[in-house]
């Protein structure tokens, strides 16, 4: 007697797909008939009629509605989470089928793992001038190595993908300065505290917390010959020689409560008058406040002149600030950020710690500005180019500014501690033992 047929369950979003899937005349013929399948099997059809529609047998129509009632919790997971392209990949992967065993390999895992080993080494091992190894670099120097008597580039590609190392690939990165890691931990959730006390600040202490920085060499480039405008089939095409009429800089506050570009400074230089006046034009629009600038470590943010109009501001005497490079308060950078992030100050800095700079919520609106107002501009003078900058920051802010949801604490990223339900053939993969496990030995 035959079992209870599996209950299909669909989304609406899933309805779609499945209907697009089936309607279309370039996918795989089998996706297209599972697709069917479903979609009937959700309409109430039995299994029976659903196989003599579709010309096959009844047991192979109920391991397909099986598969689905089995993905459908990880499919509703996804819809909720990933694009609807995602989706699609994934409700295609539900339907096909599990990958088969296939021949066995022409190569041993010894010769696979000594393939991926030399992958992981500098090619100036090999005395070869290159700096990363191609397919067909690495496939002649396994054979010159008597690894392998022969080898097609693709197939080392194969092996290469499927340990997942990326030689044509770089990423550039920066060691931090700061040799006790508890001291740098302890500044960058410094840093992380403050963001997330900004909002009491402000609206119960009416104190703005602001990220400032400079992004200098801004240049006025005027190009010699007009834009073409974009066409069917053409993207828009910028001249590519440039004549320069000089550069500017911009010394950004970024209110990290309100989301908002506020009282910008734009000038040729960054010296440290240039950025004590910036500083002293932010607070005067809002005199009677309390200011929190989170800065990094150039040495003009920790400035003589800049301890001075502070230290005039908190009611100080400047003759008890000592000298310069010699005693009291102005002898040295440290003594200087000392007195300028004393939580007593009404005016106060946060410093980031040394080569973090990607913890100042500034340098992401400086990547819009760049994005949006510069890289492909056409400025004729410095003064049209700071006009353009003015203008876009008044438009920014009156559109598509708002506050950054900043999640980081300061403390590592765990990783989810719910996991999304696992597809049938997620579940196939998972319980079938692995024979082509491919170790890498250093």
């Amino acid at each position: 007697m035959p079992g209870k047929a599996a209950k299909i369950q669909l989304t609406e979003k899933q309805q779609q797909i499945l209907e697009e899937i089936h309607r279309s005349s370039t996918s795989e013929k089998r996706l297209v008939e599972r697709a069917g399948m479903i979609l009937m099997a959700f309409g109430g059809m039995l299994n029976q009629t659903i196989a003599a529609n579709l010309g096959r047998e009844r047991k192979q129509v109920g391991l397909w509605r099986q598969r689905w009632r089995e993905s459908f919790d990880a499919l509703v997971a996804i819809e909720c989470r990933e694009t609807r392209a995602e989706l699609r990949r994934a409700i295609e992967d539900v339907l096909s089928d599990a990958p088969r065993s296939g021949c066995s390999g022409t190569f041993t895992a010894e010769q696979v793992t000594q393939i991926l080993a030399v992958a992981c080494e500098p090619p100036e091992q090999s005395g070869r001038p290159i700096d990363r190894w191609t397919h067909r670099e690495l496939a002649d120097e396994v054979v010159c190595r008597g690894i392998v008597p022969s080898i097609s580039e693709s197939q080392v590609g194969r092996y290469l993908a499927q340990a997942e190392l990326q030689p044509h690939r770089s990423k550039y990165w920066l060691n931090t300065k700061e040799k006790d890691p508890a001291v740098f931990q302890q500044q960058v959730e410094c840093v992380c505290q403050t963001y997330l006390e900004a909002p009491r600040l402000y609206f119960q202490e009416n104190t703005h917390t602001v990220c400032v920085d400079e992004m200098p060499g801004i240049q006025a480039l005027e190009r010699i010959a007009q834009t073409i405008p974009m066409q069917p089939g053409q993207p828009t095409r910028i001249e590519y020689e440039y004549q320069r009429h000089g550069t500017l800089c911009l010394i950004g506050n970024w209110d990290v409560v309100l989301g908002q570009m506020i009282a910008p400074t734009i000038r040729e230089t960054r010296t440290e008058e240039d950025f004590a006046w910036h500083v002293q034009h932010t607070i005067e629009t809002d005199e009677e406040a309390g200011w929190v600038f989170v800065v990094d470590n150039l040495n003009i943010h920790c400035s003589e002149t800049l301890v001075r109009y502070v230290a005039r501001l908190e009611g100080i005497d400047e003759s008890t600030l000592g000298k310069k490079g010699k005693s009291g308060i102005l002898k040295s950078t440290a003594t200087r950020q000392a007195f300028l992030s004393d939580t007593r100050h009404r005016i106060r800095f946060v410093f980031l710690p040394k080569h973090t700079s990607w913890l100042n919520q500034i340098e992401i609106v400086f990547g819009i500005v760049g994005r949006r107002a510069v890289r492909r501009g056409n400025f004729p003078s410095v003064e049209a180019l700071k006009q353009r900058l003015l203008d876009f920051i008044d438009y920014f802010n009156r559109t598509f500014a708002r506050p950054f949801r900043w999640t980081y604490t300061g403390r590592p990223i765990t990783a989810e501690t719910v996991k999304r339900p696992t597809t049938w053939k997620e579940d196939w993969a998972s319980c079938k033992p692995n024979s082509e496990t491919l170790a890498l030995v250093a």
